[in-house]
């Protein structure tokens, strides 16, 4: 074998051992639980959801995505029909800090290094005590790629479980807890 042909496989193998490293090494979110709460897990796929709405909460930007069983009952004029949402809907709200585009015409505000992540999912059985949702967030560090579950030093504080939602939601208990309308198309 010629000598830089055998420097070249070397280089390739050592290239494919540290990218397999890194893969190994990476978090899988999908592992991460709020203790006594709702799995990342639940809401694989979220990534893909159909968009309900975008909003601007307390400086960061966010985009607030449903699964299909949200988006159909959402489309049927829940809750502004007074009917409640099913069971198995679910949302993702996904903050970002903001950052200017100031290159661009208009300078847009648009997403820069994510925050975190915010779910709910409707289970009237599972959380009958909290108006049948249950509620998890998980924050985001960007330095590392990780996530982790919110916990009560978090803004807004999350307590460690799947009601860490329900008191700020009881003020739209007549819009089946859910803050969020869908954007008319």
């Amino acid at each position: 074998m010629k000598k830089s042909t055998l420097i070249s496989l070397c280089i390739l193998v050592s290239i494919a051992v540290m990218a397999a490293g890194v893969a190994i090494s990476a978090q899988d979110k999908y592992t991460l639980k709020v203790p006594n709460g709702l799995a990342f897990s639940e809401f694989r796929g979220y990534e893909d959801w159909a968009v309900i709405a975008t909003s601007d909460n307390g400086g960061k930007v966010a985009v607030i995505v449903g699964n299909p069983a949200m988006i159909d009952a959402y489309k049927e004029g829940v809750p502004g029909n007074g009917k409640p949402f099913p069971d198995g809907a679910k949302m993702a709200k996904v903050h970002w800090t903001p950052k200017k585009q100031e290159a661009y015409p208009g300078q847009p505000i648009v997403p820069g290094a994510q925050h975190d992540v915010d779910f709910m999912v409707k289970d009237s059985k599972r959380f009958a005590d909290s108006g049948g949702w249950g509620w998890a967030a998980f924050e985001y560090n960007a330095a590392s790629d990780m996530f982790r579950p919110a916990t009560v030093s978090d803004s807004p504080p999350q307590e460690n479980d799947a009601k860490c939602g329900f008191a700020c939601h009881t003020v739209v208990q007549n819009r089946d807890y859910v803050f969020t309308e869908y954007g008319k198309r």
